[in-house]
């Protein structure tokens, strides 16, 4: 005779076995997917200090760093449409770069080592971004200075809109760019989220 508690153990099993079966599928078809080259974009997500990122690379480098509040889902559709429809979940293929934002966040690292996919800016963005890893670890910059070290010292504006569509922050620092009152100014992430990432360098 089948006691109560049977049914319930009998369930948690197969929902076990399913998981562990859905799991394996999944490794199987990233690996099959590697191999016949169909595996554009990979993506996992991380916790941190400032919330949950949503990492993205291409066999380039890292393509996307995005915060919760960009909305993740949104991102991997703006990546399909516009870096490749072959965006699959690999979270092993970004196991360094985790590591790399585990180290960071921990104090113990101060600058990033993973290749970068720089294909969603263009023009003066990307000139922007290129500069931006030059500002030091606790140190800060202001628009004008950014936009003076970038080549073009009268688009402080153009700066301000490099910074709010940097594709890959934390990584490429935009965090560290503040107004010239000493202000924060915004930020992709949120004002929260760019004081604790000063407030953390600062205190190393």
């Amino acid at each position: 005779m089948m006691t109560t508690s049977e049914p319930d153990d009998l369930f948690a099993a197969l929902t076990e076995i399913d998981n562990e079966t859905t799991a394996r599928l999944h490794a199987r078809l990233i690996a099959d997917a590697e191999v016949e080259g169909l595996l554009d974009v990979a993506y996992r997500t991380i916790d941190s200090p400032v919330g949950p990122l949503l990492l993205a690379a291409t066999t380039a480098g890292l393509v996307r760093v995005a915060y919760q509040r960009e909305g993740h889902e949104q991102v991997l559709e703006h990546l399909a449409a516009t870096v490749s429809p072959r965006v699959l979940r690999a979270p092993q293929r970004l196991d360094p770069v985790a590591r790399e934002f585990d180290e960071y966040f921990a104090g113990r690292r101060r600058s990033f080592d993973v290749a970068l996919d720089l294909q969603l800016s263009k023009g003066f963005r990307l000139d922007v971004l290129r500069h931006l890893p030059d500002i030091g670890y606790g140190r800060t910059e202001t628009y004008a200075q950014v936009a003076a070290a970038a080549g073009s010292p009268r688009a402080v504006r153009a700066v301000g809109s490099a910074c709010a569509t940097n594709p890959l922050p934390v990584v490429v620092p935009c965090h560290r760019v503040i107004l010239s009152s000493g202000s924060l100014g915004q930020y992709v992430g949120g004002p929260e989220a760019k004081q604790v990432l000063l407030t953390m360098e600062a205190a190393a």
